[in-house]
């Protein structure tokens, strides 16, 4: 099966394990030792950013200790053994990552099990074990560019495994656990070497994206060096690490006194620490220090609603409703709402 015209690069490769991993059956008191060729595209999909996690039958236990034992824990940011569904196992991976379905592959040696997912979850991309060797070849597995940090992608998501961990244990609640992450998001201009990271955001950020839009390095790179644009980075880091170029905002400087934004995105990485609402606060005040109406344009596509409520939460209201766009804008005669006070913000000055 391949990707329908226009469908997003895979962001995570789902990994049947016995005869498709590795040749044989662990349960069945087999040491089987991986494919060549599934080494081969762990390594070069892991390259190119692209995460890996297994949905497999059998005992977890067992399960692990023969990943262990061959040095293959490592690869996976989330791993599912047991006896269900094996669909009920992928949507609970995207889930766990916090990536859409439509962002997901699956590879299994049974053609009964591939039927099962492709039914139950028509947008995830369905593969047999034998096209293993041949996926880095396949346009779904192909980003249009490969940031710095797309090698370092699984062990951002490792360490975002450990923050949920964390989170459970956190007898608190939710508030007290963002209170005790140190967060600290940094704003500063996109420099050269931010380029590629901020264009493989428009691409392969969807669900908090303002427009849907995506610009390739050529027209940021324009966009940073023109007078009546910004072009902003932001990065975040906690107490467990550091999570990179998490956010983008582009902003249009009119002759009438605006900043309207033409796109603001954040990734689905930090949706759960308000990091969206976080820079948007930011952007409006920004704004209102300069002298100038915050405004921005939000195109609605499938799976950004969450977005618009985002940006209402940080003053934005409608002033012009069309079709296919929304203007909206802050008044800046009306008090800010309150920005989130988990999250110290640095750089960025007006």
């Amino acid at each position: 099966m391949t990707a329908a015209a226009g469908a997003p690069t895979v962001k995570c490769l789902v990994w049947d394990l016995d005869d498709t991993l590795w040749d044989g059956v662990v349960l069945e008191g087999d040491d089987p030792v991986p494919f060549p060729a599934a080494l081969e595209t762990l390594a070069e999909l892991d390259r190119r950013g692209i995460l890996h996690a297994a949905a497999s039958r059998g005992e977890q236990a067992v399960t692990q200790r023969h990943l262990t034992l061959h040095r293959l824990t490592d690869w996976f940011c989330a791993t599912e053994v047991g006896w269900g569904a094996k669909s009920a196992a992928v949507r609970r991976i995207a889930k766990a990552l916090n990536i859409g379905l439509d962002t997901v592959a699956f590879v299994d040696n049974d053609p009964v099990e591939r039927a099962e997912v492709a039914s139950d979850l028509p947008m995830v991309r369905c593969y047999p074990a034998g096209e293993v060797g041949r996926l880095p070849g396949h346009p779904d597995f192909r980003p249009g560019h490969i940031s710095p940090e797309a090698a370092g992608r699984r062990k951002l998501y490792q360490a975002e495994w450990r923050r949920r961990q964390a989170e459970e244990e956190c007898a608190g609640g939710r508030q007290a656990f963002l209170d005790s992450l140190g967060l600290v998001m940094e704003l500063r201009p996109a420099g050269e070497a931010d380029l590629v990271r901020a264009s493989e955001l428009t691409v392969r950020t969807h669900q908090l994206n303002s427009t849907g839009l995506t610009y390739d390095i050529g027209e940021l790179r324009r966009l940073s060096a023109a007078p009546d644009h910004e072009v902003l980075v932001a990065t975040l880091r906690d107490r467990f690490g550091d999570y990179g170029i998490i956010g983008l905002a582009v902003t249009e400087l009119t002759g009438g006194g605006d900043a309207v934004l033409r796109l603001m995105l954040m990734s689905c990485r930090v949706a759960s620490r308000g990091a969206g609402s976080v820079l948007l606060h930011h952007l409006v005040q920004r704004a209102l220090a300069a002298g100038r109406r915050p405004v921005a344009h939000f195109i609605p596509t499938e799976t950004n609603r969450n977005m618009l409520v985002t940006m209402r939460f940080a003053g934005y209201e409608a002033t012009v409703t069309g079709k296919d766009r929304l203007v909206l804008a802050v008044d800046p005669e009306r008090p800010l709402p309150k920005a989130p006070g988990h999250t110290r913000v640095i750089g960025g000055a007006a």
